[in-house]
This record gives C-alpha cells, structure tokens and sequence, in this order.
C-alpha cells in the first residue's frame, strides 16, 4: 500500500473517531425511587408472586433525535433500530431526517453500538420511502434480524378521506394494516421491498371506514442475540388490536397506542415465508388441557390477553437469567395526553400473564415502551426501559412533564431493578 493511501486510511480513521466522540448519549443521574404501583380496578391479571415492582435506580440516557425504536439484537453484537419523525446523526456528522405523514413517508434505520447506554453510539444507515396511500402516514413495527437478514415491518395510519371521527386532519392516530417487510442482507445499507401494499396488506386487514384491525403494529418478541432463546426457533410476534369499536364510543379505541385485546403469531423465519401470510400460525386460544392452539386460518385468531379501553403498544423480552418473558404495555388513552404503562411477567408465551408493575402517568407521557434484552444484567435484576416520550408537552391546557427524569422526545434509556 503506498504512502497515500495509507493517509487517506489515517485521515478516515481519525475523522470518524471524531464524529463518533460527537454522538454519544445525554446522561442523567437522579435518586433512586420504587415507583408505586396503581392498579386500576378491574384489572385482569393477578399480581406476581415472584416479581412485585421496580425501582428507577437513578440513571437516564438517550438521545434527542427521532422515536420509533425497537432495536434488534443481531450476532455482530450490535443493535439495529428503526427510527421516524426525527433526526438521527450520520457517520459523517450530517444529519438525517425522517417523516412517516404522507405520500413521501419515510422511516430510517440506524446502528446501536455498545454494551452500557450510559456509554452508547446511535447513527443513522438511510432512509427509505414508502407510500402510505389509501393511509396517511406508514411507521415502522416489527424489527428483526435474525441469520444477518433484516426484517423490517412497517404499518399504516389514518384512513384518507375518513369522516367517522371527525375530519381527517385529526384521524392520525386511527389504526390502519400491518403491510408487510422489506428485508436487507447487508444490515441496512440496501433493501428488498415488501411484495405487499397498504391497500393488499400481509394479512389482508383494513382500517378503513373505521374497522378495527388485530395486527395493525406487530413487534418481534425479543429472544435474545439472533433469537438464541426462541423455545422452538421460529419467530413470534405481539400486536394490540379490536374486534369492534366501542359502545359507548372511546375515542380511537384502537389506534397506534390504544386497544382492547393483545394477539399472538409466529413464523418460521426466512426470506421466503416472512411476507406469505400462509406460513404464519395465529395463537386461537387454549385446549381443555390448557395447551396453546395454533391456526393457520387468520379467522380463528383469538385474543393471548383483553383489558377493555386498557391495552394498546405491547412489546416482549425474555429475560433468560430469570427465565421470564417481560411484556410492556402501554395505554394511550386519548392519544395525545398522559399515558400509563404496565409490566406484565409469565413463564410462558401463552401465559398465565401476571402483573409486575402499573406505572401510571409514566413519562408522563412514554410510548413505545420495550426492555432491550443486551442490556439485561447477568443475574437478570436489573434491566433498561427504552421508550420515547413527551411529544406533545403542552395538550389543551394539559402540561405534560418530565417523570421519571430525563423523559423527553427521542431515544430515553432508564436503569431498573425488580423488586421482590
């Protein structure tokens, strides 16, 4: 190698540790504090016997950039997120931004590098277009890379032209189809479309007209590093949903934060099968035996868990030091104003679900709530809630703050241990 080319290696060496040294996280201490649970009357689910709260144990990290992340443990060791309606850093220093309203809808995808949020780097891989129509807006889901394929799912809302509730200016938060998944095997630098469309969905539901879909986001349940804990290697994915819209009405009963019900399906990954509905097994309930049943027929789907006017975004991990699958729900109520979110734990897939912790006004207005399993302790006590949060500080009167400290728009980590 000649002498300037090994400048130019030198150069791009030195330029990239210095952008890198540019994107780390905003920290945050504070006192540690249990957060009091407040279950609501009516609530089905039992408490834990095993797990009976958290505690914020004071250490906060994040990023003010774009939400929307779900971040994906690949074998490289490093995590890949979606991202929209923000920016996110480049590798260069630029700055990328992404917005899932429109016909130009976009949403990102970016790299997670590291082994401690409190000492992260989060950079952008691109953008990549989609159009959302007959829908107004098309967002990312399920996020997941498994065999060094990425699989990543987007899904729709706000039905154009939509007059039930309203005007369309405000049916954004309306629950449009799961549509399907682009794949890349390069980790994010190029992309394979999804065969599928908003108006031909995967699992060919509909939001128009205001019918309630089942698997309008779906999120991977998060196994581990490439999925190294799945019980039977196929992966399964958790979505909120309806079966009709309420009487008495509630506004947006199922939406991109509300719901009724939470659902189960699975796949046995590959390029071929994750965008043909007919290799999918949907949860359709539980034999006399109490043994989980599987349907390949959509119709016969059933509800894994129901919380009228209680449930909405959901994700799963499973903390394998502690050998307990972690479900986080959120309830958007109105959509736009403070949200309550609550830790469910089974030992099993299909349940029995039992409550950890209801952390009312958490955030006090966080979304997208999800434990990332790389970053669970090696005894499984502790743990990070990411979330995004506060997007909307100040709704009709309503002033929306900061709790636990450091809750703010973007990318937020929160150091956690169980209580027991």
């Amino acid at each position: 190698m000649n002498k300037s080319i090994l400048l130019l290696v030198f150069l791009l060496t030195i330029s990239t540790s210095v952008v890198l040294s540019q994107i780390k996280p905003d920290t945050l201490t504070y006192e540690p504090f249990i957060w009091k649970s407040e279950v609501p009357a009516g609530s089905p689910f039992m408490q834990s016997e095993t797990l009976k709260g958290i505690k914020l144990l004071g250490m906060k990290s994040g990023f003010h950039v774009a939400d929307t992340w779900y971040p994906t443990w690949a074998e490289d060791d490093k995590l890949y997120s979606p991202y929209t309606d923000g920016s996110c850093p480049r590798l260069d220093g630029s700055n990328e931004s992404s917005n899932s309203a429109g016909e130009n809808a976009t949403t990102g995808q970016a790299v997670i590098e590291g082994n401690d949020p409190m000492n992260i780097t989060v950079y952008s891989l691109g953008l990549s277009k989609a159009s959302p129509a007959p829908y107004q807006g098309r967002y990312p889901c399920g996020s997941l890379i498994y065999n060094k394929v990425w699989y990543y799912g987007t899904y729709c809302l706000a039905p154009a032209g939509s007059a039930q509730y309203g005007d369309s200016t405000f049916n954004w938060p309306w629950m449009g189809p799961f549509v399907g998944f682009r794949y890349s095997t390069d980790y994010g630098r190029s992309w394979t479309d999804t065969p599928h469309t908003p108006a031909k969905p995967l699992f060919a539901e509909s939001g128009i007209n205001g019918y309630p879909v089942k698997i309008g986001s779906p999120h991977f349940v998060d196994f581990g590093k490439n999925m190294q804990y799945s019980p039977d290697g196929k992966a399964y994915l958790v979505a909120h949903g309806a079966v009709k819209n309420d009487n008495p009405y509630r506004f947006y009963n199922v939406s991109w934060i509300t719901g009724d019900q939470i659902y189960l399906i699975r796949v046995s990954t590959s390029i071929e099968n994750i965008n043909n509905a007919a290799a999918y097994e949907f949860y359709a309930g539980k034999d006399p035996k109490g043994n989980p049943v599987w349907t390949n027929d959509f119709t016969k789907i059933k509800p894994l868990l129901e919380w009228d006017n209680n449930m909405g975004c959901v994700t799963i991990t499973y903390n394998a030091p502690l050998k307990k699958y972690l479900m986080c729900i959120t309830d958007g109520r109105n959509t736009c104003a403070r949200m309550n979110t609550y830790i469910l734990e089974s030992d099993r897939l299909e349940g029995e679900w039992k409550m950890v912790t209801y952390l009312r006004n958490f955030g006090e207005q966080a979304y997208f709530v999800n434990i990332p399993s790389k970053f669970i302790s090696k005894d499984g006590k502790s743990a990070w809630l990411l979330y995004s949060g506060n997007f909307a500080t100040d709704w009709n009167g309503m002033k929306i703050l900061s709790n636990p400290p450091g809750s703010h728009y973007g990318m937020v980590f929160q150091k956690f241990e169980f209580i027991k």
